[in-house]
Order: C-alpha cells, then structure tokens, then sequence
C-alpha cells in the first residue's frame, strides 16, 4: 500500500511538472508573440515610414470610415461646393493606398460602398457617360478625372465577375466621354460641353485614362498622346507649366507638379519637358520647405508633386519624402483630419493618406 502511494505521488508530482512546464512554454510564447508581430511589422515597414507615420495613417483611416455617409460618398464642406464623386473617388484612393481594395482589408467594406456609389452616378448618366453628381458638381470633369482613376484602379482589385462587368461598363462610357469632350488643342476644361481646356482638369483626365488603360480596358492611345502634347505645349522656358497652352502666362507650380506626374503615369520619364519641370519643381522644393511653398493650392500640389519624386528617383523621394511627412504628421487634427486647401477635410485627409503610404505601392499607377 505504502508503495503504491509512493507511486501515486511520484505520478502526480511528474504530471505537475509537465503541466508546469507546458503552461510556462506557452507563457513564453504569449510573451514573445508581441515581439515577434513588432519584428514583422518594422520587417513590412517601407523605407522612412516610421510608426508616427502609422499611427497618422490608422487615425485618418478612422476619419473617413466614421464620416462616409451611408450612400457610401463623402462630400466636401466648403463654400466650393460639394462635390460628391470627387470627394468620394480621392476617399477611396486614400484608404487603398493602404492596401484595403474592395473585397480586402480593414476598410474594404468602405471601399466597396465608394465603388458602388461611383458607379451608380455613372449608371445615372449612360446616356452621356459622365460620372457626376450633376445637381452638386458644377464642374464636373474633375470629379469625373479622379473617379476615372478611383475606378480604373479598384476594376483589377474586384473579384465579382458581375460587380467587375458593371464597372467596365461605365468606364467604358466614361473613355468615350472624355474623348468627345478633349479640347482641338489636346485639354479639358470644367464641363463636356465647353469646347475649352486648361490644365488642372486635363492632368485629371490623363491619370484617369491611363489607370484605365492599365487595367486593361481599352483606350485610345491618340486621346493621351495628344493630352501629352498639349502639357508639352504649356511650359514655359523656365521649366514651369502655366495654366493654359497656346496662351502666355506665369509658371504655376502646382500644375506643374500635376503634369510631371501624369507625363510619368503615361510612360514619359525621358520626355524633355517633364525632365525640365522636374527640375522647376527641385529648386522649388530645395531647402526642406516642401510642404509650404504652393501657397493656397498647398494639398492638391503635394499630391502630385510627392507622386513625381516618388516615381522620378529613389534620391529624389528621399530627399523629398521626411520634410513633407513629418509635416502632415504635425499638422494632422485631433479627430484624425487634415483640412485640406479650404475644400475640406476629407479633401486634405484623403490627399494625405496617398502621399503618407506611397512607399507601400498598392496603387497600381503610383508602383514604380
């Protein structure tokens, strides 16, 4: 009797052990598991996105998922007007520089509802393929542009064979579109129907159409070549672009950086001109002032200008990238916005979500 209890005890006490042992094996695991998703974390992290910038970036996501309306759009809250399919197609931009496509990501739900909305304005204008909220737009090609290039990126990302198959459609209309509406020069202007051009709306219209074409859908290439050519036609002998062509006038820097960017979107890297306005843009830039020298246009430039360092050069990004980060990480707001050049927060949230997460590369056509 005595040795069975003996070993009963002895049973109990190596039990105890393994048990001991197990638990604190998996104590240790659960210590170092935090570790280990920190050392995977910083292991994702691009060069000088630093967790400040992450924090920034999360804080914005917030921002616009908590301030979508339920129709899946944002609008913009200023006295420029609304502007739902603008708002709602750079919305959804920001939030898939992220990662988050339509079927993927912490925000997917969210860009999924701007898809549906983007695609519903242009389903309400198939007879004349633009995409806008006519009654809130008055002019209307921008949001048209911007919606272009939400769309064309969002289309590869799909993976709803009938979802896909309703965004081709009305990108489709949207090509046509912008093809009737394209100026004798080669721009656009604020409407269809204005026979004008100028270049802030025309840069849209080509990062629209080359997003599009990338992802596949056919596009005339004469459209964007001839686009190309009426940038070409607006610079001036310092390197700047000015605000129209065939018309003198002063270099304006932010679509200057605008039109470096889509020359590059189109495949222009060795087009004179977009070498020489990169070099405009340089000087304009040199000295760490980056994100203060566009004066009221201050986010729309930055949008383009990060985009052409970005694609121009490793040492042009990172000469460009921490003074223009470390700003919009100071001047970020306590509910996670940015207001954004008097247009709004979503506006200047959306702009600083793009330009915080370039290096991650999800945008199709923003990957070097």
């Amino acid at each position: 009797m005595d040795d069975l209890r003996r070993r009963t005890s002895c049973s109990r006490r190596q039990m105890m052990a393994r048990l001991t042992g197990s638990a604190l094996g998996l104590a240790a695991v659960g210590m170092l598991a935090p570790l280990r998703a920190a050392e995977e974390a910083i292991s994702k992290r691009p060069p000088m996105i630093t967790p400040e910038t992450e924090k920034a970036v999360e804080k914005a996501n917030t921002f616009l998922a908590q301030t979508q309306s339920k129709d899946g759009s944002w609008r913009a809250r200023s006295g420029y007007g609304t502007y739902p399919t603008a708002m709602t197609a750079l919305a959804g931009l920001g939030l898939m520089a992220g990662g988050n496509t339509p079927v993927e990501g912490k925000y997917s739900l969210n860009v999924r509802r701007a898809v549906d909305f983007i695609v519903l304005q242009g389903e309400k204008n198939a007879s004349t393929g633009l995409i806008a909220s006519p009654n809130e737009e008055m002019r209307p090609m921008y949001g048209h542009g911007f919606s272009m290039l939400f769309l064309g990126e969002a289309y590869g990302m799909e993976r709803d064979p009938d979802r896909q198959e309703k965004i081709r459609k009305v990108l489709d209309k949207a090509v046509t579109l912008t093809g009737k509406s394209q100026s004798g020069p080669g721009g656009w202007l604020y409407t269809p129907d204005s026979g004008g051009d100028e270049g802030s709306v025309t840069v849209t219209q080509i990062q629209g159409l080359r997003s599009i074409r990338n992802a596949g859908i056919k596009v005339p290439k004469e459209i964007i070549d001839k686009a190309c050519k009426y940038i070409e036609n607006s610079a001036n002998p310092d390197g700047g672009i000015r605000y129209r062509a065939g018309q003198g006038g002063a270099s304006r820097p932010p679509i200057t950086a605008a039109a470096v960017a889509v020359m590059y979107n189109a495949g222009k890297y060795e087009n004179p001109v977009a070498e020489k306005s990169l070099d405009y843009l340089k000087k304009l830039i040199k000295g760490g002032g980056a994100a203060n020298v566009f004066g009221g246009h201050n986010f729309y430039a930055t949008l383009y200008c990060a985009q052409a360092m970005y694609l121009s050069s490793d040492e042009n990004w990172k000469a460009y990238f921490p003074a223009v980060r470390d700003h919009l990480i100071r001047s970020q707001g306590q509910d996670g916005s940015w207001m954004g050049d008097g247009v709004g927060e979503t506006y200047g949230s959306a702009i600083a979500l793009i330009v915080l997460q370039l290096p991650y590369g999800h945008l199709p056509i923003l990957q070097r």
